[in-house]
């Protein structure tokens, strides 16, 4: 059950009224709610509704998407607990592995030309959404070597969703590897080896540990964190320095000449409307509430 308590202000004589949480009537509710906001809430943008799967697959996928940084997106829907749900989603991903210029024709129909030509079909996600799952749930996603968040919902009163990450894993652990090496090659080059490159681990470190389900994404140009959206994306290391771009709003920031800058409607690599520049391990620590903030948005 979903530890959240929600009490609303101001409606009783006690001053307080609990909003008692409650599952979708139906699971068709549950899927047009998350699809009607699903690039606000998931990061993804929307391509299709029940997508068929072709006659030998005989099947329909809840929802498919593109999410910020190219991977294709399966999103299942569940209304309660069900026990064959990653099962299915594993299924469609399946599907998707052996039909990837069908998805990149969908990208195109859809999205258009540029998109399609950024889609990474070696690296899809499976986001599944129920009122809840089971340890064994947990457990599955875990052994896997794929994509997965297992997302819980719950609906307060009339207009209020909420959505927890109750598991995610990256299959992306090969990616890491070799973009730290490309920092390191990169950082020798620029004759700051040791500072750039331990500069680079404490960054990775700290970004990882802002909290549990963080994933990291490789990109040809820049290294995405997420929870279920992105909220750091690491460039690799440029004129001494590393840049990061957080999804902070830049007009409530106190922006600092040669730290902070605002990039909105600028072109660069990755997501986010600000821009950190790291150059020592000060700059690391005094970016911190800013690496915190685009966390609790994501």
């Amino acid at each position: 059950m979903v530890g959240l308590k929600l009490f609303r202000a101001g409606t009783t004589k006690s001053g307080m009224t609990e909003v008692t949480p409650r599952l979708a009537e139906v699971e068709a509710d549950a899927q047009g709610l998350v699809e009607a906001h699903v690039e606000m809430l998931l990061g993804v943008r929307f391509l299709a509704s029940e997508y068929g799967t072709g006659p030998l697959h005989a099947g329909r996928i809840d929802s498919v998407g593109l999410d910020e940084n190219g991977s294709p997106v399966i999103v299942e829907c569940k209304r309660g607990v069900d026990a064959g749900l990653i099962n299915q989603g594993l299924f469609y991903l399946a599907w998707l592995t052996d039909h990837r210029a069908e998805f990149e024709h969908l990208v195109r129909d859809r999205l258009g030309t540029q998109a399609a030509a950024q889609v990474l079909c070696g690296s899809p996600r499976l986001i599944c959404i129920a009122g809840d799952f089971t340890r064994y749930d947990v457990h599955a996603v875990r052994e896997h070597r794929r994509s997965i968040d297992l997302v819980r919902y719950r609906i307060f009163g009339t207009d209020l969703l909420d959505l927890e990450t109750v598991a995610s894993v990256s299959g992306g652990s090969s990616a890491v590897r070799r973009f730290r090496g490309l920092l390191a090659v990169t950082a020798v080059e620029d004759g700051q080896s040791t500072a750039l490159d331990e500069l680079a681990q404490a960054l990775d470190e700290t970004l990882l540990g802002l909290g549990d389900g963080v994933n990291r994404v490789q990109r040809k140009t820049y290294r995405a964190y997420q929870r279920l959206r992105n909220f750091a994306c690491v460039c690799p290391p440029q004129k001494f320095k590393h840049v990061v771009y957080l999804k902070v709003d830049p007009k409530e920031t106190d922006l600092i000449p040669g730290f902070t800058r605002a990039v909105t409607g600028l072109g660069h690599h990755g997501t986010g409307d600000l821009e950190v520049r790291l150059r020592t391990p000060r700059d690391l620590d005094r970016a911190q509430d800013l690496f915190r903030a685009s966390y609790a948005a994501a």
